[in-house]
């Protein structure tokens, strides 16, 4: 059952500890260089070095790329890659930065039940001889790189790099509802150096805002969204909270304090967190956890999860994180999460040690409570309590 409730796609090994430069990022005219396209690509957008000095022919390129919510456990929408178009579901995580999917060199078990990637059905697919290998908290994969076209939230992505998985070991990505990942975090964490795919479309000028943005619905909803470009406030009450990302590679911020009933449960002294969509729960070191479970009234059953009684929802306090002076309420209803007449906790403990700390990680559990605005012009996450 752990699957369904923790996507953790935190990239571990040597990017973990942010000692990846932020120079490791290719630019497109890198990767077109690289390639022997760019004389070629020029042609196809008539680059003209003086048209940022003209206004766009439209106000705003926005597009937005529909979610599915999966059981309030995944979130993950439909791309395609190549041409003609070959189509994945893919989760849009923000806790990673690499695209892949399951290709036909996949020889792992967990690649006989998704959509496989042909390379030679596309016309426009480039291979390369660099390879891919990427570990997350449940799940890993190996592959090589290609450059293709991916069709996400109806924009044209050309000449995207992205991951063909050759093997997926274990059992998680076989029971896996999405046949991939396509990372929303900086390029200092992408493996192999990878361009993300945001990056790519705004170096390609299709979208108008250096920003994304998410809304994750409530109690298996539709109308889940990642808006690429923009914002809309329909989805939110009140003004956007700026907070400062303290760290370009997750998307990393500073919690000053989480509390109960008005008395500090954990990050008394401040804490780092990421913001990430990929992480079903609310993650934090396990001895912070631990306390957090004990005053939530949760228990640990035979099969390792932790309990709660349903009755508790109307009983339990708030349990506030204040960020960058603001506070975040999380409603009992929000972390006790229910299944079958039973209840359990939305807290999940985990080290992640990185070189600012322990991480804790916002996942879905608290996305689904604030509108969340990425900003990579300004380097800093937006918050506003979902309408």
């Amino acid at each position: 059952m752990k699957w369904l409730l923790l996507l953790t796609l935190v990239a571990l090994s040597e990017c973990i500890s942010y000692k990846v430069p932020l120079t490791r990022k290719k630019s497109l005219r890198q990767n077109l260089i690289e390639n022997g396209k760019l004389r070629d690509f020029l042609k196809k957008h008539k680059y003209n070095p003086a048209s940022k000095y003209f206004p766009k022919e439209t106000a705003t390129l926005i597009s937005n790329e529909p979610l599915q919510n999966y059981l309030d456990t995944e979130y993950f929408g439909t791309i395609s890659i190549g041409t003609p178009a070959q189509d994945f579901t893919v989760i849009f995580d923000t806790g990673s930065s690499n695209l892949w999917v399951p290709s036909v060199y996949c020889s792992s078990y967990a690649c006989t039940n998704h959509n496989l990637f042909n390379p030679e059905d596309s016309s426009t697919f480039e291979s390369t001889s660099e390879t891919l290998s990427i570990t997350y908290g449940t799940g890993s994969m190996t592959g090589i790189l290609g450059y293709d076209t991916v069709q996400v939230g109806g924009i044209s992505d050309t000449n995207q790099i992205f991951g063909l998985s050759e093997t997926e070991p274990g059992s998680f990505l076989y029971y896996a509802p999405f046949d991939g990942i396509l990372g929303l975090a900086y390029p200092s964490i992408s493996s192999s150096g990878a361009t993300p795919v945001f990056d790519n479309i705004w170096d390609q000028g299709l979208v108008s805002q250096d920003l994304f943005s998410v809304y994750l619905s409530s109690n298996e909803e539709s109308g889940s969204v990642v808006q690429f470009g923009g914002t809309d406030s329909s989805y939110y009450t009140g003004s956007l909270n700026w907070v400062p990302v303290s760290v370009q590679g997750y998307w990393q911020i500073t919690v000053d304090s989480i509390t109960m009933n008005g008395e500090s449960i954990a990050c008394s002294d401040g804490c780092q967190a990421i913001v990430d969509t990929g992480t079903s729960l609310l993650t934090g070191p396990t001895s912070a956890i631990s306390n957090i479970q004990s005053y939530i009234g949760a228990s640990e059953d035979s099969s390792g999860e932790m309990m709660v009684s349903c009755s508790s929802i109307d009983s339990l306090p708030d349990i506030i994180f204040t960020i960058n002076g603001v506070q975040y309420p999380v409603p009992p209803s929000a972390y006790i999460l229910e299944s079958d007449d039973t209840c359990f906790s939305g807290f999940e403990g985990m080290d992640v040690s990185t070189s600012s700390g322990e991480l804790w990680i916002l996942g879905d559990v608290f996305i689904r409570q604030y509108y969340t605005v990425f900003d990579r012009a300004n380097n800093k996450v937006g918050l506003a309590p979902v309408a």
